[in-house]
């Protein structure tokens, strides 16, 4: 940094911050090693002093929205095993609801599964927790004989499908009005815990 100079220090973190926001106002597309140094006044070639490539600043921006994601869900041990459930639907759908461009950085990194022998070496460890978070929830709902399903791995995909599904749907740009959003969020939710027994 030259003598005199205001300008922050180049750090991964403001590397990655930087890359956030230039995804969330104008989309993945946007994203580019070249655009984001001259955001922040270095070369290119500055950059990879922090991170090797593209999609390691693509795992930044996705630790940081699955993270904050995992945040959101409900992890009180003594909250009803259903509302749960219910609970963590509408933070997936809120998150996705409000960062639409950052909801599509999450799924390029898959999380490592339950009990899996084999290593992912893509695998995301922020995806991994919310993850296991959710997969926690139907455990506990299970044991509690809340939902009637024999594996639990494959029914936390059948919900994660089912909720992933409305996020995508809101973000088609119907401009449904707010209540029809939430009642489109809770047919489905209603639908699926049916089909476990919840009635």
């Amino acid at each position: 940094m030259a003598p005199g100079s205001d300008r922050a220090p180049l750090e991964r973190e403001r590397i990655i911050a930087e890359a956030r926001d230039l995804i969330r106002v104008g989309g993945l597309e946007s994203l580019s090693l070249r655009r984001l140094a001259a955001r922040l006044g270095v070369t290119a070639a500055a950059l990879y002093a922090h991170v090797t490539d593209k999609r390691d600043l693509l795992r930044g921006v996705a630790e940081i929205e699955l993270a904050k994601l995992a945040e959101a869900y409900v992890q009180d041990p003594d909250m009803d095993p259903v509302q749960r459930l219910r609970e963590q639907a509408s933070a997936y759908i809120d998150h996705a609801r409000a960062e639409p461009e950052l909801f599509r950085v999450m799924f390029l990194f898959p999380p490592q599964l339950p009990d899996s022998n084999v290593p992912t070496e893509s695998a995301l460890p922020a995806a991994t927790t919310a993850f296991a978070l959710a997969h926690s929830a139907v455990v506990t709902a299970m044991r509690a004989g809340a939902i009637d399903c024999e594996d639990s791995l494959l029914t936390t995909f059948t919900l994660w499908a089912g909720i992933h599904g409305v996020a995508t749907v809101l973000q088609l740009g119907f401009s449904l009005p707010p209540e029809s959003e939430e009642q489109l969020r809770d047919e489905m939710i209603d639908r699926l815990l049916a089909g476990y027994g919840v009635r």
